[in-house]
């Protein structure tokens, strides 16, 4: 499931940058995709949580710490990526 959210909010953080690039209304795809970026971050501890309450210990150790970094990397990208364009137009607007 978390493969999905985060795939949608790939799509919709390309297509915030594209309606921001066209003048367009982007704050609902601004919005979908810090949505399904947290979606993908729940998604992801859910499945984690299933892993503790199975005690499978391996896929732990072997998920966890890589998946760490990499959330906080694309969680960063996605927050910087979708609310860039509202401090863009701010600032042709001053």
């Amino acid at each position: 499931m978390w493969l999905l959210f985060g795939g949608i909010a790939i799509i919709a953080t390309i297509t915030n940058s594209y309606l921001y690039k066209t003048g367009k209304d982007y704050t609902w795809a601004m919005d979908l995709g810090l949505s399904f970026t947290v979606l993908t971050l729940v998604a992801e501890y859910s499945m984690v949580s299933d892993w503790v309450k199975g005690e499978d210990w391996a896929a732990l150790l072997d998920v966890v710490p890589t998946m760490t970094m990499t959330l906080w990397i694309l969680v960063m990208g996605s927050i910087i990526l979708n609310i860039a364009p509202v401090f863009l137009e701010r600032r042709v607007k001053s």
